[in-house]
């Protein structure tokens, strides 16, 4: 798709009044203040221009069954050997989560249909290779610990997608995922939102009919529930940690737990008003977390996963529950910032497409010892919004600034305030 196009578009709003004026100056949206605002299709173009171009290396390698041979493992902290036994399972299985919506719920016609037709078949012959005991590209799901995390997340992709990566599975692939699914159940999950993995796996087994723990999702869910801090935040482990943990993990798989196990349950049925009210102010400070040139605060661990740290405001904004005063299109708007601003800074990707370990380009120094190249790949989760109808007000409605942009301009922005208990 010609990029160029996307810095077409007229302004944002007039300034017919005072407070026109002021709104004016804040709609300049994506690359600066002089740049102009695009529309809803062009936003959405690019999006997919970059999940395809993401994407492409792991679903066509895992397609060949190359996906060991073909994709590098940059390791910073020189531990490539042990990390090599757990990255392709993070690229597949987080790749997965954040592209299951779009292959869910997206068009099923023109141009786009055809490409999210083509990508749910690669997917489902990404997860054949990834679970087949006898593929070269068999992944470990029970050696170490980190396999219950990269399996949760291929969970939480079946969970999101449960026809398109479940029921058109064929019989000895659904086997072989349940059979992986459950390998996980011999690891130990830490005393930390790892609470949520292995009641994540457990939930997507309820859903595929197979046997499944509900004492795994009981613990996770009232273990958590006495984590909450205040404000929408969740302690990771009894403490609280400045990262982007709420959004990475904790908030979108409580969500995704209770939606799939709720009905098994009453005392978990009533769980979820009220946290789907914390992950409602969580996602309003997340919008406000993004400045007015699309960068966010460097803060905290995993910063290499990248726009990923806003896998919550896209999972709210995907169910439609954004807070009060804070429109899609601004939303949309901000996240199509950051992921500009850091999809296209040099250092990327590497001569071959793959993700390079950073946050913005390549550097390899902001990364903690568990990350290596499939890490890079929860990225995706930020493409949640893609599983929206493009005639949702998401993609419809014209372009909007989000909240840092409009306060840095001077235009008018209602004051914030702490969630009451």
């Amino acid at each position: 798709m010609d990029r160029r196009g996307f810095l077409r578009g007229g302004a944002l709003v007039g300034a017919g009044s005072v407070l026109g004026a002021r709104e004016a100056s804040a709609g300049a949206l994506v690359d600066g203040p002089t740049a102009e605002a695009r529309s809803g299709r062009e936003d959405r173009g690019y999006w997919v221009e970059v999940l395809r171009k993401i994407a492409d290396p792991v679903l066509n390698a895992l397609k060949e069954r190359k996906l060991r041979q073909l994709m590098p493992v940059e390791a910073p902290h020189g531990n490539a050997e042990e990390r090599r036994q757990y990255t392709y399972l993070e690229a597949m299985g987080r790749l997965l989560a954040g592209i299951a919506p779009w292959l869910e719920t997206g068009p099923t016609a023109g141009e786009e249909g055809a490409l999210r037709a083509k990508y749910a078949e690669l997917a489902r012959e990404a997860i054949e290779a990834g679970t087949d005991p006898r593929s070269p590209d068999f992944m470990n799901f029970s050696n170490g610990r980190q396999p219950v995390v990269d399996a949760a997340f291929l969970a939480l992709a079946i969970v999101r997608a449960p026809n398109e990566l479940w029921k058109k599975l064929d019989a000895k692939t659904q086997r072989n995922t349940i059979a992986a699914l459950q390998s996980t159940r011999k690891i130990l999950p830490a005393y930390s939102n790892w609470l949520l993995f292995s009641a994540m796996v457990e939930a997507a087994l309820l859903g595929m009919g197979a046997e499944w723990d509900s004492m795994r999702v009981d613990y996770a869910l009232r273990t958590m529930n006495t984590w909450y801090k205040g404000d929408g935040v969740y302690g990771d482990g009894p403490e609280f940690h400045w990262d982007y943990y709420n959004s990475y993990v904790i908030h979108p798989m409580l969500l995704q737990v209770l939606d799939a196990t709720a009905g098994a349950e009453p005392n978990w049925k009533s769980l979820q008003p009220e946290m789907m009210r914390r992950a409602q102010r969580y996602a309003a400070i997340q919008e406000r977390l993004i400045g007015p040139d699309g960068s966010f605060p460097a803060i905290g661990r995993s910063l290499c996963y990248r726009f990923g740290a806003f896998h919550l405001l896209a999972e709210v904004a995907l169910r439609r529950m954004l807070p009060e005063g804070v429109s899609p299109a601004q939303v949309r708007a901000g996240l199509t910032a950051v992921m500009r601003r850091m999809v296209d800074a040099p250092g990327t990707f590497d001569e071959n497409g793959w993700l390079r370990v950073g946050f913005v380009g390549h550097q390899p120094e902001m990364a903690e010892s568990y990350i290596s190249t499939g890490s890079c790949y929860l990225c995706s989760a930020a493409w949640l919004p893609l599983g929206l109808p493009v005639t949702d007000a998401f993609w419809a409605d014209e372009a909007k600034p989000w909240t840092a942009k409009r306060a840095w301009s001077g235009a008018e922005v209602e004051a914030d305030h702490a969630m009451e208990q």
